[in-house]
């Protein structure tokens, strides 16, 4: 409650004032000077004071946004290490080659962008000259800097490609245009040109998200001995509105927590998204201060370029800083947009004050501070703000660049809220701009159709420069290289023990998975390139027992007791511990498993992850993550764990999945396995590790479902490994009571067979029909394969698909089962030559018992049974009163 004087009560006021007089003498300094000198003096010297005390570590809280200013004064930057004008002659044909590329290129209706890199050029170019290290570079072979393009700027990248004599006119000219083969693709996409993209990067919010697991990544990699990665340096370069993502923001605390220094984000603080302002009526350079400062980072802004210097050395009264504070950013994007009138009556006649400082300043002078000078555009600023950020430690770094979208495009682009869509420039604007960036272009090769492309010669100073700057830092950026080195074949002990089966005891296969992965874990050769990853619940997936064995990877150690450090299973934290136990973030783990599934090309090591989570939270919460790990080119094996929608008992709608097989099915880079039994894993595992990983790796990914429910484990039948990896075995087949007994198929897949084989023995014994029980590991993998069948067809190859093969010649009709809706065994439904029909679990999932779960969905063996004599019926081979009967026998 207030005091009596109308006084908020302070945390402060519950801790002892050793000196109450002197804490007086404080406050009324403070009084008198908001009296005589006013508020804005009085909090200047606050600012200072605390300011002072930080930089003196006196342990107070670090203000969370400071003044609309650069960080770093001009009188405090450091040398310029660089030929200042001829790396703006490069950057000026690097701005005409993305401009003439994608204006090129819109003849055809390919579209592109532009604007974007206008803006952004020096924030790479800068990178480029004097930080970015290359894959041969000596403090870090073979890893350089990993580099997060923002998409939309790719255009620039590639021009500066081909002033580099990386790529040439023809692949310019086939920029968004891959059909045949020699085309770039729109956005960094490593699977589509994977020479030059590590990183893709144009689903927003992705590359802020993976930088920052990619240099913790890079930091477990040198703690667990692996490779000494601390040479490296992640930068992420990114759009101010695409911080509105969640998942640009969603692991920023982490970053701070474990004091990457190795990461810098570089936002483009331009004010726009992709159709208008980013924060119209407010400042997201700001906001986005307030949100990097309170997380823990280190904030450097850059907004101003030096023609501001002379106002801000008039501003004697503060009311020009103050004013560039209150002014909201889309109307900052207005004065960009007009005549220095519209700005001394809008922007300087706020305050008399202001008005005053006007009359100082020339017309020029207030066109240039309000249409480009931009800490963004000027190769010193941006070098001051990357050395600053090099030159902190202990926490990671973001730069908020302020430029302008569409800088030097010409009027007609620049600050417009359509310019993200604006798709070419007309043969008046090329000659605007030309004048502008002053290129040797004769106005005879300029028109509105094919403006040509530039480039000073292969032997020019400026590409001589650029090569020499590009060969001091360790090679071509970016740059992705791939040294294929294939893993040991592990040893046949750990697979050999789940051949044998769990005999009389229960063990759901989830259990069966992880024990197989403990084992394979202590493999001499290939054991520590194992990546265990989980969010949380790490004991719901049987982890618990890696624990003490692998440790959880903690860059601190454990610098406490754990509670349960008297049991055998206990927590057990190390620096250099192999699992990467996330919290509850399954966008996070899915970045762990990227930066693991890549570190291959990103940094020559090998590495064997695997990811282990709730089935319902993979495809369906992080499935643009999956489709990242594919464009990427990773490898490991993603496990979706309590599988199914009826195998979780109790736990309802949100948790049951019945449908992450048919999101996984849309990957082509996904290899998707539904095993029913711990042997079907093992194969499964072994294969993959040899297809992942053997002389002929190929780019691809496996994920298992698994499943949490107890069975006994059989033994593996003799012959049948080609069957499990293929997708189809028959694992047991029907005696006929008689030679003329009805007989069918029944496939399934995972924890579905137990029901399968119960129908089984259900059928023969109450009703005399014959079945033989197909253990169908693989929808996904029998369709692929079936569809690779029909386009060698159109070939005029004669090729028979491997589902249609197996059953050749099996008696009867065929019923598909499995915990899934529909759909997923549907998948193979056309190459099936027999009469087909499914049960699944559509619709949505609900608490109860598995059998009741069961019951509910018609997949129980009772439910199998009806519908296989109800097939049967239909083919004369059974009368229809048996239907009628089963039903009622079993309540249906």
């Amino acid at each position: 409650m207030p005091d009596p004087v109308g006084k908020l009560p302070s945390e402060l006021d519950q801790l002892p004032d050793r000196d109450a007089e002197e804490t007086a003498e404080w406050a009324a300094s403070l009084d008198a000077v908001t009296e005589h000198a006013g508020p804005h003096r009085a909090a200047y010297l606050m600012r200072r004071t605390l300011q002072h005390a930080e930089r003196n570590g006196v342990p107070v809280p670090a203000l969370l946004e400071t003044d609309y200013v650069n960080t770093i004064p001009t009188a405090a930057e450091p040398a310029f290490d660089g030929d200042e004008a001829m790396e703006t002659r490069i950057a000026g044909w690097n701005r005409w080659n993305a401009a003439a590329m994608v204006t090129r290129g819109s003849r055809l209706g390919v579209g592109g962008h532009i604007a974007t890199f206008a803006s952004a050029a020096w924030l790479y170019e800068t990178g480029f000259n004097h930080f970015f290290r290359g894959k041969e570079s000596q403090d870090s072979p073979g890893s350089g800097d990993q580099l997060y393009i923002q998409g939309h700027a790719s255009p620039g990248i590639y021009a500066r490609a081909f002033l580099d004599g990386r790529l040439t006119e023809e692949h310019l000219d086939n920029f968004r245009q891959e059909a045949g083969g020699k085309g770039l693709p729109s956005y960094p996409h490593p699977r589509r040109l994977p020479w030059l993209w590590e990183f893709p990067t144009v689903s927003m919010g992705l590359g802020p998200l993976s930088a920052i697991y990619q240099a913790r990544f890079n930091r477990y990699l040198t703690n667990r001995g692996i490779k000494d990665t601390s040479a490296s340096h992640v930068w992420a370069f990114l759009g101010d509105g695409e911080m509105d993502e969640p998942e640009s923001t969603a692991a920023l605390a982490l970053a701070a927590r474990e004091g990457l220094d190795n990461l810098t984000f570089v936002i483009n603080c331009n004010l726009q998204r992709l159709d208008g302002p980013v924060r119209a009526n407010f400042k997201i350079v700001q906001e986005l201060e307030s949100q990097f400062r309170g997380a823990g980072w280190n904030v450097v802004k850059s907004l101003w370029g030096s023609a501001w210097d002379e106002l801000f050395a008039l501003d004697t009264t503060g009311a020009l800083v103050r004013r560039l504070r209150e002014v909201p950013d889309a109307q900052f994007q207005t004065y960009a947009t007009r005549d220095v009138a519209y700005i001394r009556e809008h922007f300087f006649g706020a305050e008399p004050a202001l008005a005053e400082l006007a009359k100082l300043l020339s017309d020029a002078k207030i066109d240039e501070c309000f249409h480009s000078s931009r800490g963004g555009h000027e190769a010193r600023k941006v070098y001051a703000a990357y050395r600053a950020a090099l030159a902190h430690k202990g926490a990671p770094t973001v730069v908020l660049a302020q430029t302008v979208k569409g800088y030097t495009l010409g009027t007609g682009f620049e600050s417009r809220n359509a310019n993200h869509q604006m798709k070419k420039l007309s043969g008046d604007q090329f000659r605007t701009m030309r004048d502008l960036l002053e290129l040797p272009i004769p106005d005879s090769k300029l028109n509105d159709e094919l403006v040509p492309y530039g480039h000073p010669g292969a032997d020019s100073p400026e590409v001589r420069y650029l090569q020499e700057r590009r060969a001091e830092l360790g090679g071509p950026a970016p740059a992705r290289r791939v040294h294929a080195v294939a893993l040991p074949e592990p040893s046949e002990k750990a697979f050999q023990s789940v051949y044998k089966g769990s005999g009389k005891q229960s063990v759901a296969t989830t259990m069966a998975f992880v024990r197989l992965v403990k084992d394979l874990m202590r493999d001499k050769e290939t054991g520590r390139r194992w990546v265990p990853i989980v969010p949380d619940e790490a004991r719901t997936f049987g982890m618990e027992a890696l624990f003490p064995s692998a440790g959880i990877y903690s860059p601190r150690g454990q610098t406490y007791d754990p509670v349960d450090r008297d049991q055998i299973m206990y927590y057990k934290e190390a620096k250099d511990g192999q699992i990467l136990n996330e919290g509850i973030t399954e966008a996070g783990s899915m970045a762990d498993f990227i930066a693991a599934a890549t570190s291959y090309a990103t940094h020559g090591e090998t590495m064997i992850p695997f990811y282990i989570f709730y089935s319902m939270f993979g495809w369906q919460r992080t499935g643009d993550q999956m489709w990242q790990l594919a464009d990427q080119l990773g490898k490991g094996f993603i496990v979706g764990a309590t599988a199914g929608r009826t195998t979780l008992t109790g736990e309802g709608l949100q948790h049951a999945d019945g449908h992450s097989h048919l999101l996984a099915a849309t990957n082509p880079a996904s290899l998707n396995y539904d095993p029913a039994f711990a042997y079907e894993i093992a194969v499964i595992v072994k294969d993959g590790l040899r297809r992942m990983y053997g002389p002929d790796a190929e780019d691809v990914f496996y994920y298992l479902t698994v499943y949490n429910e107890p069975m006994p484990q059989p033994a593996m039948p003799e012959g049948v490994e080609e069957g499990i990896v293929k997708g189809l075995y028959r694992f047991k087949e029907g005696v006929p009571a008689k030679a003329d007994s009805p007989r069918l198929q029944l496939l399934a897949s995972g924890t579905a067979i137990h029901w399968v084989l119960a129908a089984q023995e259900l059928l023969a014994a109450e009703w005399g029909v014959t079945a033989d029980v197909w253990s169908a590991t693989s929808w996904g993998e029998l369709r692929r394969d079936a569809l690779e069948a029909d386009e060698a067809l159109l070939r005029g190859e004669e090729r028979t698909p491997y589902v249609t093969q197996a059953l050749d010649g099996a008696p009867g009709p065929v019923l598909a089962v499995s915990d899934w809706m529909r759909q997923v065994p549907d998948q193979i439904s056309q190459w099936v030559e027999q009469d087909y029909s499914s049960l699944g679990t559509d619709g949505f999932g609900l608490s109860d018992t598995r059998e009741a779960a069961r019951r509910h969905f018609g997949v129980d063996a009772h439910s199998i049974t009806v519908a296989a004599l109800a097939q049967l019926a239909r083919r004369g081979e059974v009368p229809a009163s048996a239907v009628k009967e089963a039903r009622e026998r079993y309540g249906l």
